[in-house]
């Protein structure tokens, strides 16, 4: 217990003189929660906004009762206060005189001008502009977050933030981490787009409260609520590439404190497609079941909010040649071919308390079991996972003196047990079981004028590494209006799992590289990776000639202490991995504009630079398949919705990037050899959409509408078994242009 014993020292007696506190949150007339509302007391200068939530709280005052609330494109509204109880103020749309119109379109991807953090909110809204099967697909759409296919063969998508790929990013659900581990490859296939209520993006370090792994940012989506979703809805989706699903929601008010939703998902790929005639499947086969229950208790009165979510997944994906038959050719030499079997169960819990008389005041307890099995073939390859996993997070928010001053503190345990072989013929055992229990504590300034801090600490243990501390910064100054200048600094540590997280190296001839020397505190010879990563930005808002824009500009860094590095300039039959001597870092860049070139009809454009570069065994070479510069463009255009609930609705998205680094492939063959650099290319990804009413619509769209296709993706693809077989150096589409259709309709 001694070496636990450390983290309690960060508890401490905090003595509070309570204020009396006025909360609530604020909605439009859909339940839809309204974030960044201006709330304050008439004629004074003591107020706030509401966050992502609509949630605010706000001290009171002797001067008045009179709450005054508002959002641009609603009508503001004057709320007289009169008790201790939480108030819920649903703002109503602003009419002309004619017919019912919006004076102004409430944006599908928000920035908040005053909260801590560099944080963009995605709507649902934002997430019907593409296909959106499931959360990998759903980031088209973003320019914070790029979106790459790993490989010619599982045609699984990776995202990447800030110029670091997915494990680097802290993935949650509802704040609780969900894709990581056993599941960093796939998982975000394994989330249906139409579940998600909305999708929270922060640049750079996240905060102490969820963990210490976050090094490059934050993505926490958050799922549909049983107590505002709608009765029933479903989506059809068909695409040209034989790719069908599914989607049905069926929710039940059982009484206005209980209510469930549950959440369907099926979706299948029975067409085998071919089209750079190159003899591998463009897209794998498969099926998909994905069942969620989810339950909700509201006691409003008592200051209880209780969420249950039960998960079930089944995913199978078959891969490779198109003469491939997994029955009679699996792991032979004959035919190549690839097959993932997934098998995924997870129960969670969330339960906050809010003291009744202290409504600033808070506990809360979330939980997670998550069980995810894999079984997986690549050539004659063999890779199997299995991870039991077990979460808990035990928070209290409170004050100090007033709701200027804010802390959350509480405790960390999570569990990851993993069995884990891989080889060929011979399998060889990882297995291994990881413990870490962790005390945190997050202090949040807030002047209600200009200027807010969040800074947080937590001290952990680990079976593995042992005790580590993880500072975490963030602060925002308003120095005039429409105008925020954020900052940011932290410390990230995380242990790879470099076979997981690599899977896209298994479809390829390439051997795998450990260190022979066991590591002081990580695994596969690998210490455990630590980063420091630092950002500044700046956002505003203007009105010029007479329209709106928004600009933002923001630059970070992100220096590796420690790191995992997978070297793939060492030989084009092996990926090395070893432990970084020397330097890593990766800068990123970017500067976002956007205008709303008339009414309904919005522009969003975006240049990014990156620099990222790793001292590689053959020196500081630049991250492979990564473009240093990259452009996106974004045109949006909505109709005036009619009386029933007509309206069109358009969508383009344009995507520029520059050349991307090979990995060395000098020593292959000629005909094998890769240049240095990818080309430059551009996508063009549109949608349309015709709602006929309230209830139904339906979408047609074209992703890579220009038709670009990737010349040679696979390297050697004639001798599968060969020694310089290779389908992990992809830059660009495989399949070319891909055509769907598909149908939404709901009952409210």
């Amino acid at each position: 217990m001694k070496k636990y014993s450390f983290i309690f020292l960060l508890f401490f007696a905090l003595s509070l003189k309570a204020q009396q506190k006025t909360t609530g949150k604020v909605v439009d007339k859909n339940n839809d929660p309204i974030p960044s509302a201006n709330i304050y007391w008439q004629n004074t200068k003591l107020g706030t906004t509401s966050n992502f939530e609509g949630d605010f709280t706000l001290v009171k005052t002797t001067e008045t009762n009179a709450l005054i609330v508002s959002y641009l494109g609603f009508r503001t509204q004057k709320v007289t206060v009169t008790s201790n109880d939480i108030l819920k103020i649903v703002l109503q749309e602003e009419l002309s005189l004619d017919e019912v119109t919006l004076s102004k379109v409430k944006k599908s991807t928000t920035r908040s001008l005053y909260t801590a953090t560099n944080t963009e909110v995605m709507r649902q809204k934002e997430l019907l502009k593409a296909a959106c099967c499931n959360i990998s697909e759903s980031f088209s759409t973003n320019p914070s977050i790029d979106v790459n296919f790993a490989d010619a063969v599982t045609g699984n998508r990776q995202i990447k933030m800030l110029g670091l790929t997915s494990p680097y990013i802290l993935m949650a659900e509802e704040n609780i981490p969900s894709v990581r581990g056993a599941s960093q490859a796939y998982g975000l296939s394994f989330i249906p787009g139409t579940w998600v209520e909305s999708i929270q993006v922060t640049k750079g370090a996240g905060s102490v409260i969820n963990g210490y792994e976050s090094i490059s940012g934050q993505i926490n989506y958050e799922l549909l609520k049983p107590a505002t979703d709608i009765p029933f809805f479903t989506n059809l989706y068909a695409g040209a590439d034989g790719r069908y699903e599914l989607n049905a929601h069926f929710n039940n008010q059982y009484s206005d404190k209980l209510s469930s939703t549950l959440f369907a998902h099926g979706s299948t790929r029975n067409v085998k497609n071919d089209m750079n005639n190159d003899g591998f499947l463009d897209n794998p086969l498969g099926k998909q079941i994905n069942l969620l229950n989810r339950w909700q208790y509201n006691d409003v009165e008592n200051g209880i909010v209780s969420f249950l979510n039960l998960r079930y997944m089944k995913d199978d994906k078959q891969g490779g040649q198109m003469t491939f038959n997994p029955s009679t050719d699996a792991l032979g030499n004959v035919n190549w071919g690839s097959n993932v079997d997934t098998e995924r169960m997870e129960v969670s819990n969330k339960t906050g308390y809010v003291f009744k008389d202290m409504p600033y005041q808070s506990i809360g307890f979330q939980n997670a079991i998550q069980y995810h099995n894999q079984l997986s073939y690549f050539g004659q390859r063999q890779y199997t996972i299995s991870q039991k996993s077990y979460y808990s997070n035990l928070l209290f928010s409170s004050i100090i003196n007033n709701t200027k001053n804010e802390f959350t503190t509480g405790l960390s345990l999570a569990t990851d047990n993993y069995e884990e072989e891989m080889g060929t013929g011979v399998l060889t055992d990882f297995s291994r079981k990881d413990t870490s229990v962790g005390a945190f504590f997050e202090y949040t300034f807030d002047n209600n004028n200009n200027f807010s801090l969040v800074a947080g600490l937590r001290a952990d243990s680990h079976n593995r590494v042992g005790n580590f501390i993880t500072p975490r910064l963030h602060g925002c100054y308003n120095p005039w209006e429409g105008g925020a200048f954020k900052f940011s600094a932290g410390r990230g540590k995380r242990l790879a799992n470099v076979f997981a997280e690599n899977q896209h190296l298994f479809a390829s001839s390439r051997s795998f590289i450990l260190p022979t020397t066991q590591a002081s505190n990580g695994f596969y010879g690998l210490e455990a990776e630590t980063a420091w990563n630092y950002g500044v930005s700046y956002l505003q808002t203007f009105r010029l000639f007479n329209k709106d824009f928004d600009v933002a500009l923001d630059y970070y860094r992100t220096n590796f202490t420690d790191k995992a590095v997978v070297d793939l300039d060492v030989s084009p039959q092996q990926v090395v991995f070893h432990n970084l001597k020397g330097e890593s870092y990766a800068s990123s860049l970017q500067l976002e504009l956007n205008v709303e070139l008339k009414k309904h009809l919005n522009l969003k454009t975006a240049y990014k630079y990156y620099d990222v570069q790793t001292d590689y065994i053959a020196g500081r070479l630049a991250q492979p398949l990564l473009s240093k510069n990259r452009f996106f463009a974004n045109l949006a255009f909505e109709t005036h919705i009619l009386e029933k609930g007509q309206q069109w609705k358009f969508d383009a998205t344009y995507n520029w990037l520059d050349k991307q680094r090979f990995p060395f492939t000098a020593s292959n063959p000629i005909m094998a050899q890769k240049p240095n650099y990818a080309p430059a290319f551009a996508t063009v990804n549109t949608q349309v959409t015709r709602t006929f009413s309230s209830v139904f619509e339906v979408y047609l769209g074209v992703e890579n509408l220009t038709n670009y296709q990737q010349d040679n993706a696979i390297v050697s693809p004639d001798q599968p078994f060969g020694s310089t077989f290779d389908s992990s150096m992809i830059y660009g589409p495989v399949f070319g242009a891909m055509y769907y259709a598909g149908l939404r309709f709901n009952i409210k």
